[in-house]
C-alpha cells in the first residue's frame, strides 16, 4: 500500500505510479465533443491502441452557459467521464483551464463573461479572477474527488494552457501562481503540469509536431530534474471555412515524428487529438492568422480515430508505436543518448543513425535520406552487421541485445509489438511492413530448444545459445515455439496488414491478444468486451477469450446512401418557411453586438432606413465587424461580406426614395487563440455612408523600385518601404489587414498590438495621424505575399443612425413557398423515420448538404452546428444516439436554397459484419 504522496512520483527519467515507471501514452479525447453514448467506444478503442492515459480539457462555457446556471448532466457529466476512464483502467491528465484554446469558442470562456465591467482575460485582473475562482469552486472538486490518490484516474492536472505563447514566465507569474494555488487549495494533490510556459511548482511539457530535439533541449535546460513529456503532439490540424483539407500530416510522417520523439528521450506523449469529435452547436472557435479563420463544425483533426470513431491509418501507426513502446518501456525510460563517433563507418551512404543505451542494451534509430525503400547495413557494438530496411525519408528502429527476460536478449531490425507473458508463455510479436523481411537474434545463457516446427531460415550457434532467424513476413501468421531454461517462448511473425489487425486487451481477465481482426465494435456491458470484424486471413487468439460466434457470410449490408426523400426513411413532410425581414427587437442609434444584446450565438438582423437621392450607387462603411455579413437592400440579397475588422461595400439603391438596408450577421465563433480575447461579435459602433476603400498592397517603393505586397517580393526583411495615399474631404481612416511592425503614418508611430513573426492581422484607426491631401505610410518589410491590406476612409458627418436589431430565431416565418431558390433566408423542415438495421451493423450517419449555402442545422431540436458550403467540410455528423423513431431535421439557410439534394449517408464502414470475442 502506497501513501498518497507515493502514488504519483517523478524524477528526471519518468513518472512513477504506485512505484512503477510508466511511459505515458495519452490520447487527447474531449468528452464535450461527442454524445456520452459514444464515450465508452472511443475510450476502449484508445486503450486497444495502447493508450494508457486520456487527456481532456474541461470547457467552462458548456458547464455555465448562462451566469449562475450550471450543467453537469448528460453529455456534460464530466465526472461520469472520469469515472468511466477509471473503470476502463485509463489514467487521466485533467486540463481545467480556465482557458483551454482547443479551437473552441472563446477558448472555453462563457460568452457572458465578456459583458463584465473592467474585465481582462488571462491576466492578474480581480474581476476576471473572481469569476475564475467561482468556476474552480464548481469544477475542481469534481476533478479532485477523482484523483488516483482518492481511488480515481486523474494523475496530473494542468495549470492554465499554453501561456508561454502569450507572455514569459516572469510576466505570467502572479496570474499563474493564483491559478496554481487555487488548484491546491481545492484539493489537487497529484503533480501539477503546464504546457508551453511554466510557473514555480509545476512540471512543464512541450507542444509540437516537429523539432523534437530542440523542444527536449529547452525543457532539459529549464527543468533538468523533471520528466519530459509532449503535452500536445499534434497528430493532425484543425480546419477552417474556405481552406483546403488539413490532411498534410500523413500516417507515414506521423510514424517518423513519433520515432523522433522517442529518439530524443521523452517519457510521455499526448496525442492531440487521438479523437477529435465535433464542434456541435455554436462552439467552433476562431483563431488568429488571417481575417476570417473560423473553425468548421467538424473537429475530425485528421486524428487516429476519425469524427465517427472509425479506425484510420494513423490509428494503426499510433497502435504499432504504442505497442512497441510498451514492449521496450524499461529501456526507453532508463536510456541515455549514445555517442558514436564512427557512425559513418557503420552505415551505407545515404543513411544516418542515432541510438539510446542502457548499459549494453541499445535502441538504434536508422534514418534514410534516399528517395526509395532501400536496405542498408548497420554494424552493432557487438560487431554484428545486420540488414535494416528503411522507407524513403523514414526511420526504422533497431533493437540491440535488449533483455526481454533475465539472461535472454533480443536483437531485431524491426518492430517488437509484444514482450510479455500470456497464459504462462513469454510472447514476442515481431512485425514488419508488407513485402519486407526481418532479422532476429536471440541470445541466452542456456541452450535454446525448438518446440515444434522449424523455420526454413534459421541458424543456431554451435553451443545452441544463439538463434538467428531471417524471415519473410507472409499474410499468414508464423509461430515459432521455443524452450529456454524450461520456460516456454513463442515468436510470432506478422506483416504490416496483420499488425493493423492485431489487438492487445488488458482487463480483469488478464492480458489477451487477438490477431486477424480489422475493426471493433464495443459492447456496453460494464466491462471491456470487443466485437471484432474478422478478416479473410487466419486468426490467432492468445489468453482467455469467450466463445467465438460468427455472423453471416457478408450478404447483408447497408446502402451507403439514404436519401431524405427515399421511401425507406419515410419522409412525412418537407416544409419551407422564409423569414419576414421586418424590423423589430432592440432599437439603438448605432448597432450593438451579440453580447450587448444578451444573445450568445446565432444570427442577428440589423436594419436601418435612409433616404437616397438621385444616385443608384452608394458605399457604406462598417468600421468594426468580426463576423460574416449578408447584405440586403430593399429585401434583395446583394453581398456576402467575408472580410472582418472593417469593410466598405458598394450598394445598389433605388433613387429618390427610402431604402431599406439590412445586415444579416452570423456569430461565426469567438477567438480561441489570441493575445486579445473577448472581441465584439456582430456589428458594434457607428456606421457611415459614402466611404472609400483602396487596396494598398501595391505601389510600395523600395530603393527606387515599385513592389506589390500581394506578390513575392525580393526585399531583405527589415528594410523600410513606403508609399503615399491621398485623402479628400475625409477625416477618418482605418488601416485593415496584414500589418507589419514599425508602421508609421506621416512620420508618427502606429502602435500595432499582437504582432507575431513580424506580421499580424490588425484593424488600426489612423484618423488622428492623417491629413487632407497627400499622406505617407512606411513600415519595415517582413514578408510577402499578404492577402489583404486596405485603407478605408470616410467622413464623420455621414453617420447612419436609428438601427433595429433582432435575433433571427424570433423573426416571423412565412410558410411554404416551394421555390427552388427562395432568395431570402429560409427555414426548411424535413421529417424522417429512423431506419431499422441489423444489430451487428455498426452504423454511422452523416448529413450531406449539397446545394445549400450557409446557416445552421438542428436535429430534434439539438443544434448540430454551423454549415457553409465553401469547403472543406461537406458532411455533418448525425449522432445515432440523438435519433428517435421519428426525426425532425431543420435547416436555416441564409440564401433560402432548396434542400432537394440534401442526403443522409451512412459512412463507408457501416456495412461491416461483426463477431464477438
Amino acid at each position: 500500500m502506497h501513501s498518497k504522496e507515493e502514488i504519483v512520483q517523478y524524477d528526471s527519467k519518468s513518472y512513477r505510479i504506485n512505484g512503477k515507471q510508466v511511459f505515458l501514452n495519452s490520447g487527447a479525447i474531449h468528452y464535450f465533443r461527442m454524445p456520452r453514448e459514444e464515450w465508452r467506444e472511443v475510450l476502449v478503442k484508445a486503450k486497444l491502441a495502447g493508450m494508457n492515459c486520456v487527456d481532456t480539457y474541461f470547457a467552462w462555457n458548456i458547464h455555465e452557459p448562462e451566469e449562475g446556471k450550471w450543467n453537469f448532466e448528460g453529455d456534460n457529466d464530466c465526472g461520469d467521464f472520469l469515472d468511466l476512464c477509471a473503470e476502463l483502467g485509463l489514467w487521466v491528465i485533467a486540463r481545467p483551464g480556465p482557458y483551454i484554446c482547443a479551437e473552441w469558442d472563446f477558448g472555453g470562456f462563457p460568452w457572458w463573461l465578456n459583458n463584465k465591467k473592467d474585465i481582462k482575460f488571462r491576466t492578474y485582473n480581480k474581476p476576471y479572477l473572481d469569476y475564475v475562482d467561482r468556476y474552480f469552486d464548481k469544477m475542481i472538486p469534481i476533478i479532485s474527488d477523482r484523483q488516483v490518490t482518492n481511488g480515481g484516474a486523474v494523475i496530473l492536472v494542468q495549470v492554465e494552457n499554453e501561456y508561454g505563447y502569450l507572455a514569459d514566465d516572469e510576466i505570467a507569474a502572479d496570474y499563474m501562481q493564483h491559478l496554481r494555488e487555487g488548484l491546491i487549495q481545492r484539493g489537487i494533490e497529484v503533480p501539477l503540469i503546464t504546457c508551453v510556459g511554466g510557473v514555480e511548482g509545476t512540471i512543464e511539457g512541450a507542444n509540437f509536431w516537429s523539432n523534437a530535439d530542440q523542444h527536449y533541449d529547452n525543457l532539459r535546460t529549464k527543468q533538468p530534474d523533471t520528466p519530459k513529456i509532449v503535452t500536445e503532439f499534434w497528430t493532425g490540424w484543425f480546419e477552417h471555412w474556405g481552406a483546403m483539407s488539413a490532411t498534410q500530416k500523413t500516417a507515414a510522417l506521423y510514424e517518423k515524428r513519433t520515432l523522433e520523439v522517442l529518439r530524443a528521450g521523452y517519457s510521455g506523449i499526448s496525442h492531440y487529438m487521438f479523437f477529435g469529435g465535433t464542434n456541435f452547436g455554436n462552439y467552433g472557435g476562431r483563431t488568429v492568422g488571417a481575417s476570417d479563420i473560423f473553425m468548421v463544425t467538424s473537429y475530425d483533426y485528421d486524428a487516429p480515430l476519425n469524427e465517427y470513431g472509425r479506425v484510420t491509418e494513423k490509428y494503426n501507426v499510433a497502435k504499432k508505436l504504442a505497442y512497441f513502446v510498451k514492449a521496450i518501456e524499461g529501456l526507453l525510460l532508463n536510456s541515455v543518448e549514445g555517442v558514436c563517433e564512427d557512425i559513418e563507418s557503420r552505415l551505407s551512404k545515404g543513411f544516418t543513425a542515432r541510438y539510446r543505451e542502457q548499459e549494453d542494451q541499445r535502441i538504434w534509430f536508422v534514418e534514410s535520406e534516399k528517395d526509395e525503400r532501400e536496405t542498408t547495413y548497420l554494424t552493432l557494438a557487438s560487431g554484428n552487421t545486420i540488414p535494416v530496411t528503411v522507407k524513403p525519408g523514414a526511420i526504422t528502429p533497431v533493437l540491440e541485445r535488449v533483455e526481454i527476460v533475465p539472461n535472454v536478449r533480443l536483437t531485431s531490425n524491426t518492430y517488437l509489438l509484444s514482450n510479455e507473458e500470456v497464459e504462462g508463455i513469454h510472447t514476442l510479436i515481431i512485425a514488419t511492413d508488407n513485402g519486407e523481411r526481418s532479422w532476429v537474434e536471440l541470445e541466452s545463457e542456456q541452450p535454446i530448444q525448438l518446440d515444434g516446427l522449424v523455420s526454413q531460415q534459421m541458424d543456431f550457434s554451435t553451443d545452441g545459445k544463439r538463434l538467428t532467424l531471417d524471415n519473410y513476413h507472409f499474410n499468414e501468421t508464423q509461430v515459432i515455439s521455443l524452450i529456454i531454461a524450461k520456460k516456454q517462448f513463442q515468436l510470432i511473425f506478422i506483416n504490416g496488414e496483420m499488425a493493423k489487425n492485431t489487438w492487445r486487451v488488458d482487463d480483469h481477465k488478464g492480458i489477451r491478444w487477438a490477431l486477424g481482426y480489422p475493426d471493433m465494435n464495443i459492447l456496453e456491458d460494464g466491462s471491456i468486451k470487443v466485437a471484432l470484424s474478422r478478416s479473410g486471413n487466419g486468426v490467432l487468439h492468445l489468453g482467455k477469450w469467450d466463445t467465438l460466434e460468427a455472423f453471416s457470410d457478408g450478404s447483408v449490408g447497408v446502402s451507403p446512401y439514404v436519401h431524405l426523400d427515399a421511401p425507406e426513411v419515410n419522409v412525412l413532410t418537407t416544409q419551407v418557411a422564409e423569414l419576414s425581414l421586418r424590423a423589430g427587437g432592440t432599437s439603438k442609434e448605432a448597432p450593438i453586438g451579440f453580447s450587448e444584446l444578451g444573445q450568445p450565438y446565432g444570427h442577428i438582423l440589423y436594419t436601418c432606413d435612409f433616404e437616397q437621392g438621385e444616385n443608384e450607387k452608394r458605399t457604406v462603411v462598417i468600421p468594426a465587424v468580426q463576423d460574416t455579413i449578408r447584405v440586403f437592400v430593399n429585401g434583395r440579397n446583394q453581398h456576402l461580406i467575408r472580410e472582418v475588422g472593417a469593410v466598405c461595400v458598394l450598394l445598389d439603391l433605388v433613387p429618390n426614395q427610402t431604402n431599406h438596408l439590412q445586415f444579416l450577421v452570423q456569430n461565426m465563433g469567438r477567438l480561441n487563440f489570441s493575445p486579445y480575447l473577448g472581441e465584439m461579435k456582430g456589428i458594434a459602433g457607428t456606421i457611415y455612408l459614402d466611404g472609400s476603400t483602396v487596396d494598398i498592397r501595391d505601389q510600395w517603393q523600395y530603393e527606387n523600385t515599385s513592389i506589390h505586397l500581394g506578390k513575392v517580393c525580393k526585399v531583405e526583411p527589415g528594410k523600410v518601404i513606403h508609399r503615399t495615399f491621398t485623402l479628400k474631404d475625409q477625416d477618418r481612416a482605418i488601416l485593415v489587414g496584414a500589418m507589419i511592425d514599425k508602421l508609421r503614418i506621416n512620420g508618427q508611430q502606429i502602435v500595432t498590438n499582437g504582432i507575431q513573426d513580424g506580421v499580424s492581422f490588425q484593424t488600426a484607426d489612423i484618423s488622428s495621424h492623417i491629413r487632407e491631401g497627400v499622406n505617407e505610410i512606411e513600415m519595415c518589410y517582413m514578408k510577402s505575399p499578404i492577402d489583404r491590406l486596405e485603407l478605408i476612409a470616410y467622413h464623420s458627418r455621414n453617420e447612419l443612425n436609428d438601427w433595429h436589431m433582432q435575433d433571427v430565431s424570433t423573426l416571423e416565418r412565412i410558410e411554404d413557398h416551394n421555390r427552388e431558390v427562395c432568395g431570402v433566408p429560409s427555414w426548411h423542415t424535413l421529417q424522417f423515420a429512423r431506419s431499422t438495421l441489423p444489430e451487428y451493423v455498426h452504423a454511422r450517419l452523416k448529413l450531406r448538404l449539397t446545394g445549400m449555402s450557409k446557416g445552421i442545422v438542428k436535429l430534434n431540436g439539438i443544434h448540430l452546428g454551423r454549415y457553409w458550403q465553401i469547403g472543406p467540410q461537406e458532411d455533418y455528423k448525425i449522432p445515432m444516439a440523438w435519433l428517435q423513431d421519428m426525426n425532425k431535421l431543420e435547416l436555416f439557410d441564409e440564401e433560402g436554397r432548396s434542400p432537394l439534394r440534401v442526403r443522409l449517408i451512412y459512412d463507408l464502414q457501416s456495412s461491416e459484419r461483426w463477431i464477438s470475442i
